[in-house]
């Protein structure tokens, strides 16, 4: 599982390494895959191969009745792309993906278990602000799934 949160920086070619606490648990329990990136409202966000594939499963059942559902799905699986990781431990952000995000130099890597997402350093400063402000009732509605 993916925990902790990181600041790196891109390089111009949209080029970033990704966390070794993060590289570990790619090459532990990923085998050393590659990564698929998609955009989230407000960042990207990172899966391991094995990770998007249970998503893509999942996400295949969606009706297509449903309009709302059938909009995210279209954001967020249009936007998907492979990724792999290089010699080096980094990988190569396409434009489109930078752009949408707001990534232009400064970043920060944030676990979420499975997955980790890409922020601007700026931005994620201020939805962190915005969470602590209002993390009681936030913290409601997790409770529901026994966290």
């Amino acid at each position: 599982m993916f925990t902790g949160r990181y600041d790196h920086t891109i390089d111009r070619k949209g080029r970033v390494a990704i966390p070794a606490k993060f590289r570990d648990v790619i090459t532990r329990e990923y085998d050393s895959g590659p990564l698929v990136i998609t955009n989230l409202e407000k960042c990207l966000v990172l899966l391991p191969l094995r990770e998007w594939s249970r998503t893509q499963e999942r996400a295949s059942q969606i009706p297509l009745s449903n309009a709302e559902a059938q909009d995210w799905l279209r954001f967020f699986v249009s936007g998907a792309v492979e990724c792999p990781i290089d010699r080096q431990g980094r990988i190569l952000i396409p434009p489109t993906l930078r752009e949408h995000a707001g990534l232009d130099k400064q970043v920060i890597f944030a676990a979420m278990l499975t997955r980790f997402e890409i922020w601007d350093k700026g931005r994620f400063q201020q939805e962190l602000k915005k969470t602590g402000s209002n993390f009681a009732s936030i913290a409601g509605a997790v409770e529901k799934y026994g966290v």
